[in-house]
């Protein structure tokens, strides 16, 4: 790198963490803001201005504010004061948005349920949340029943899209409220509890993880000084609004710059540029997986054709990064990394390919996220003779942990709904005595110019033959083959083994040459690293944010006569796979065949 490409990389940083801070700087516990402040501004500045699109509507600023205020005035109709929780089970729409600023500006706080759940993981969600009324889509009637007698105190129900049965009329009732202004809100804090967001609960039941005003305006503004959006700016979001991505990152820039969300309840590769030509989106906020779906698609017409200046999110694999950002011509990807409840964030701003953020050696004092070295056989940080934890070397793989400090908004960590979970999370006297650290259970990886590299989920990596073997760097092995659409890579038991074997759950096309793919995996990773086992699907189960289900996978383990899809086990001697028998099952269970 070069004299000019440095000075243009450090201006880049400096000039979006300028502009966050400053938007920031007035955000702390005892202040009187919520994003609520900003909706209500343009409400006035620029009434008909549209705030969100959603299929053939245009829902202005105006309208905006005065649906929120509908839903703050049913809500002290129903006798809801500050603190109280309202459960907001509904799919992407405008009523969505005005449904919880309008809860925010009464002080109650909402409880974004994941629309995906069903049974006892739904109920668990209700449950945890603790809420006496619960907004329903009308579309999501079916999915709330199954969590039938698991629900401990049953909310009150109130229905969007007509009445149905069990369930009161939202939109009768909220007819009957007025849209006018409720005025100012002088008893809600920065400080106070906002929402509540779930975790995706790939290895577990979800927590509910404790938002305040404070970090919610925190991570729209980090949005906000990363993409700088102004009022002709049009953000495409068809992530999930449950979730803190397509809930709060991707509205941080139009909220808080004054231009529009465009809003679809569900993505569709086919049909992301016929969007991108109707609606005209500068600004689009991503999973990796979608990206990775829309390469491969067909190639659409309108693909180059567009008005994107900027395609922000996280888990876009090296690997296919460059091919996405050429084929599609997006003049900037800005990969970032963030949890939900975690104070450990960053993002690349200046769009270096394949780091997930970055923080330079000037801004240690400021972002204070540290590398520390990890035991993976004992999942834990490995402490020196003295108890205390130290950092990793440039290159060298730790996990990520971020300082806690109860009185600085940015390093604030307010855990979950229960104080067991919370504690889980917090790595104590690391560095020294009374000490505390956020946990993210993540492996990353620093260059010498602060750029970060995620690595693999602490319990994902596992120790094979004596190493340690992290199944993102052998998924991305996989990936670069030629007719793998999809791998989940995983660690499986041996009955008598040390450690465990690797197993990759493939989507592959039709035809695929297995011989060929031993070859390759040869060629790119070392012996511990290739996967033992081969499992062929025909979809990889995911979570509702495309986060890959490995638990279930890992149970199921490598028995044919359990599981129905096709296994290949590697052949120690040779390198080449072959189907794997029951009795060849036996004779490895056994320790009779060397793996």
């Amino acid at each position: 790198m070069g004299l000019a490409d440095a000075v243009n990389r450090e201006a880049i940083y400096i000039a979006a963490v300028a502009r966050t801070l400053a938007m920031t700087r007035p955000v702390h516990p005892g202040a009187k803001l919520t994003i609520a402040d900003w909706t209500e501004r343009w409400a006035r500045q620029r009434p008909d201005r549209p705030a969100v699109l959603y299929e053939d509507r245009i829902v202005t600023y105006a309208e905006l504010d005065a649906g929120a205020n509908r839903f703050a005035r049913w809500a002290q109709g129903q006798g809801l004061r500050k603190g109280d929780v309202v459960s907001l089970l509904m799919e992407n729409r405008p009523e969505y948005l005005m449904a919880w600023i309008g809860l925010i500006k009464n002080g109650c706080i909402a409880a974004l349920i994941n629309t995906h759940l069903t049974g006892p993981a739904l109920s668990h969600s209700i449950n945890i949340a603790g809420a006496k009324h619960l907004i329903l889509g009308g579309e999501l009637i079916d999915g709330y029943a199954t969590a039938g007698l698991g629900v401990e105190a049953p909310p009150r129900l109130w229905a969007t899209g007509g009445a149905a049965q069990g369930c009161e009329d939202l939109d009768a009732a909220l007819a009957e409220q007025s849209g006018a202004s409720l005025g100012a809100r002088d008893d809600i804090y920065c400080r106070d509890k906002a929402l509540y967001i779930y975790t995706s609960g790939t290895t577990g039941l979800p927590k509910a993880a404790n938002i305040s005003h404070m970090r919610l305006l925190h991570i729209m503004m980090s949005f906000q000084g990363a993409v700088n959006g102004k009022p002709d700016d049009r953000m495409y979001d068809v992530l999930p609004m449950y979730h803190s991505s397509g809930g709060l990152c991707a509205l941080g820039p139009p909220l808080l710059g004054g231009g529009s969300v465009v809003l679809r309840s569900k993505f569709s590769a086919t049909e992301f540029w016929d969007d991108c030509a109707r609606y005209k989106p500068t600004v689009f906020q991503y999973i990796g997986e979608l990206c990775r779906y829309l390469l491969n698609t067909p190639e659409n017409p309108r693909e180059r054709e567009h008005s994107l200046r900027v395609a922000i999110g996280n888990g876009l694999r090296p690997e296919i990064w460059a091919r996405f950002q050429a084929r599609f011509a997006i003049p900037r990807i800005m990969e970032f990394y963030g949890a939900t409840e975690g104070n450990v964030g960053m993002i690349n701003y200046d769009g270096k390919i394949g780091a997930i953020g970055r923080v330079p050696w000037y801004m240690r004092s400021i972002q204070k996220i540290r590398l520390v070295r990890y035991d993976v056989n004992k999942g834990e940080a490995l402490r020196g003779p003295g108890g205390f934890c130290s950092e990793t070397a440039n290159g060298e793989v730790g996990e990520a942990i971020g300082k806690i400090d109860p009185n600085d908004p940015r390093f604030r960590f307010d855990g979950y709904t229960g104080s067991e979970d919370t504690e889980k999370k917090i790595l104590r006297n690391a560095f020294r005595k009374g000490d505390a650290w956020f946990r993210t259970g993540d492996l990353m990886r620093r260059d010498e110019h602060g750029y970060f590299y995620f690595v693999d989920r602490t319990g994902d990596t596992f120790r094979w033959k004596g190493e340690n073997v992290a199944t993102s760097e052998v998924a991305e092995a996989l990936s670069l083959f030629p007719g793998i659409q999809e791998a989940n890579v995983y660690g499986v038991v041996i009955p008598g083994g040390e450690g465990k074997a690797g197993m990759a759950a493939l989507v592959a096309a039709p035809g695929f040459d297995v011989e060929a793919l031993a070859a390759h995996l040869e060629e790119y990773l070392p012996s511990y690293a290739r996967p033992v086992f081969l499992r062929f699907q025909q979809q990889i189960a995911a979570t509702s944010t495309f986060k890959q289900r490995k638990v279930e996978l890992q149970k199921q383990g490598f028995n044919p006569e359990l599981v129905a899809d096709p296994i290949y086990v590697r052949d120690a001697e040779t390198g080449r796979y072959s189907l794997l028998t029951p009795p060849l099952y036996d004779d490895i269970c056994a320790g009779k065949t060397k793996l």
